[in-house]
C-alpha cells in the first residue's frame, strides 16, 4: 500500500464546507476507493485523482453520504472517459441490489447504459476475507444503524494495514480491529456524546491507547468538530489530506 487520500471528510452534511466520506487508497496492484459520497466526483477531480484510477469501491454500509455518489462515478466514467477496465463494487450483503436501486432513484440506471466496462459486485461478510485482487478486504460489524448494514474494514495491500471504522458509535471491541494496522482511519463526528450510533472525540480521547495501531486518524468530522482541526490532542483528518503507509 503506497498511500491513502482522504477526498472527503464532513459528516453527512458536509461541515466546515467538506466534501462527504471518501477515501482513495493506491496499492501496488491499483487504486481502491472507501467508500462514494455524492460529494466524490468533484472531489477526485479536485485532487487530481482520475477516476480511471479506481479499480474497486468497498462501501461500509448503506447511508447516502457513504455510497450514493456510485451510479454517477460509473456513468462518468463510461461517458467522459470511455473505461473499458472492469470495475468491482464491495459490500455489505445486498449491495448490488442497493446500488442499482439508487441509480434507479437518481434517474442513472445500469440497465439504460451501454457500459463499456464490466461492473463486478462482490459482498463481504465478517469472518470471511474478500480478496479483490488488489486488496484483501476483512470486514467487522460496527454499532450503528442496524438498516445500513454497517461495516468497518480491514484493508490488506502490500505488506500494509489500513483499519476503517465507517460509522459507529462506541463499542468495547472497536480497538481490537485496530490493533497492528500502519494506519487507523476513525470517525468522529461530534465532539460531546450525542448520539449513540457516532462516535464523539470526549470518547476517543479517554479510550485512544486501546487502539495499538501505528497511527490514528479521525474522520467524519461534524459541526462541533470541523472547527478544532488540527488542533486535537488526537490527529484529524481534512480534505486533499495524504499519508503514506
Amino acid at each position: 500500500m503506497t498511500r491513502a487520500t482522504f477526498v472527503g471528510t464532513s459528516d453527512a452534511f458536509g461541515a466546515g464546507g467538506r466534501r462527504q466520506a471518501a477515501i482513495f487508497v493506491e496499492t501496488p496492484s491499483g487504486g481502491l476507493l472507501l467508500d462514494c459520497a455524492p460529494t466524490t466526483g468533484t472531489g477526485l477531480a479536485a485532487l487530481g485523482l482520475p477516476r480511471e484510477a479506481v479499480d474497486a469501491i468497498a462501501i461500509t454500509h448503506f447511508h447516502a453520504d457513504h455510497f450514493a455518489g456510485i451510479p454517477q462515478l460509473l456513468v462518468g466514467a463510461h461517458y467522459e472517459d470511455g473505461r473499458r477496465r472492469p470495475i468491482a463494487i464491495a459490500g455489505p450483503p445486498g449491495v448490488e441490489a442497493r446500488v442499482r436501486a439508487a441509480a434507479d432513484a437518481v434517474g442513472l440506471g445500469l440497465d439504460n447504459h451501454p457500459f463499456g466496462f464490466e461492473i463486478r459486485f462482490a459482498e463481504f461478510a465478517p469472518g470471511r476475507a474478500l480478496d479483490l485482487g488488489l486488496a484483501r478486504i476483512d470486514a467487522f460489524p460496527t454499532f450503528h444503524q442496524p438498516e445500513s448494514i454497517p461495516h468497518g474494514l480491514i484493508v490488506s495491500a502490500g505488506g500494509r494495514r489500513l483499519a476503517y471504522s465507517g460509522d459507529t458509535g462506541w463499542f468495547d471491541g472497536l480497538p481490537d480491529f485496530a490493533r497492528g494496522a500502519d494506519l487507523c482511519i476513525c470517525e468522529c463526528t461530534f465532539l460531546e456524546a450525542s448520539f449513540e450510533y457516532h462516535l464523539d472525540y470526549r470518547t476517543l480521547v479517554e479510550r485512544a491507547s486501546r487502539f495499538a495501531c501505528e497511527r490514528l486518524v479521525l474522520t467524519h468530522l461534524g459541526t462541533q468538530m470541523a472547527p478544532l482541526r488540527g488542533r486535537l490532542e488526537i490527529e484529524t483528518a481534512d480534505d486533499g489530506l495524504t499519508i503514506a503507509l
